[in-house]
């Protein structure tokens, strides 16, 4: 995603940037879970973009495994496939604090704190278009809806 402002051409920005549209035309982690320990849908309807996440979780109550289904714009699909990836095996308090530190990239911009991001580096330059933050961002609160759908009361598996 080139800024508003052209400037020299970054080669990580180009990869980012590759990873984005590739993983928006072939999600990796696409699809649901059946049965799920918990799931929760997100609509933006600003931009009309509509995700659905299932999580399974394992003993420790940690993500053992965690699908979406995204009906919306490559960043919104992008985020959901790389999200989903990046919260196996991490509990609850964990993807709290890497939601956070997504989020605070997202709105800053700043390179500081990618480093703990991984791929979700990728959307580093969304910063620069406030309006598609959203489209980054709604999987994620999905995804927190889904994980206290599974530790609720009552929790356990259900079928979606």
């Amino acid at each position: 995603m080139q800024g508003p402002q052209a400037t020299t051409a970054d080669p990580m920005s180009d990869l980012y940037q590759q990873l984005i549209v590739e993983r928006a035309r072939a999600p990796h982690r696409a699809g649901v879970l059946e049965p799920a320990d918990g799931g929760a849908e997100g609509d933006n309807p600003f931009c009309g973009d509509r995700v659905q996440v299932t999580v399974r979780l394992g003993a420790d109550g940690g993500v053992a495994e965690s699908r979406h289904r995204t009906r919306g714009c490559a960043i919104c699909t992008a985020s959901a496939d790389l999200m989903a990836e990046s919260v196996e095996g991490l509990q609850r308090p964990a993807i709290a604090s890497l939601y956070e530190r997504f989020g605070a990239m997202l709105q800053s911009g700043e390179s500081g704190t990618t480093d703990s991001l991984g791929l979700l580096a990728a959307f580093r330059s969304l910063h620069e278009y406030r309006s598609r933050i959203r489209c980054a961002t709604l999987p994620w609160t999905a995804l927190l809806d889904a994980m206290s759908e599974a530790a609720g009361p009552g929790s356990g598996r259900k079928d979606t």
